[in-house]
């Protein structure tokens, strides 16, 4: 049982200082290669870990703001997916920001995925922050083949305060396979195609599309039940108005 660490209203926070600067160059258009992705992604985490109960993650976050740094608020990242254990989410949301020194952690999980605009920046800066932080797992997917990072899929575990690289295992079919000893969950990939998997199922985790399909299954099913049972009842008040 992971106990839920309060969150501490340390700082009154200054919401104009969060705004960009507008010299900034704005981000290239990545969000229409990267929004299937995530997508997929945050539905998989979100159904295995919905309410809270599988492995008591409470927040799970996507290109939202987390700051690392309490005396300067625009020193901030914004993760393409993370996740965190036993944290007050209604007071991240009220607060609508991460913020690591009220919350009582960093985040224990960040996954990025992989764009010709933020692949550098993913590698570098990015990973920097996440170790400095102290994040327990960082991890980056790409679904080129390794077009951005180099390399399809990585995943890093904090030892002694210094990212070390987790395991990769190939298949025989070539799929490439990563284990998260924190999600208790493998990541797979081979080309474009990605998923995950459970090894205490000894299945893949349902994509969104494979749990539409099951729902429309589930509700044609029902449909056809919910027929059977009007022909039966008319069938019985038919044979009653005979006798």
């Amino acid at each position: 049982m992971t106990t839920k660490l309060a969150y501490q209203y340390l700082t009154e926070i200054d919401y104009a200082a969060l705004e960009y600067d507008p010299d900034e160059p704005e981000p290239l258009p990545d969000g229409m290669y990267q929004t299937p992705i995530l997508i997929e992604l945050l539905h998989i985490l979100a159904a295995r870990y919905a309410g809270g109960g599988r492995s008591a993650v409470d927040f799970l976050g996507s290109n939202t703001i987390l700051c690392y740094d309490p005396s300067n608020l625009n020193r901030r990242v914004s993760p393409d997916c993370y996740i965190a254990f036993g944290v007050d989410v209604d007071a991240i949301k009220r607060r609508k920001l991460y913020l690591p020194w009220e919350v009582g952690k960093p985040p224990d999980f960040v996954m990025e995925v992989a764009s010709e605009s933020t692949a550098r920046e993913d590698l570098g800066r990015k990973r920097e922050i996440y170790e400095g932080m102290g994040v327990p797992e960082y991890w980056r997917l790409d679904v080129t083949g390794g077009e951005y990072y180099g390399e399809p899929l990585v995943g890093e575990r904090l030892v002694a305060g210094r990212y070390e690289r987790l395991p990769l295992t190939t298949e025989p079919d070539g799929v490439l396979k990563g284990y998260s000893p924190l999600l208790d969950i493998y990541f797979t990939c081979r080309g474009e195609w990605y998923s995950l998997y459970d090894p205490a199922s000894g299945e893949y985790l349902m994509n969104l599309t494979e749990t539409e399909d099951l729902l429309r299954a589930e509700q044609q099913a029902r449909q056809r039940a919910e027929e059977r049972i009007r022909q039966l009842e008319e069938e019985l008040r038919r044979r009653d108005e005979e006798g």
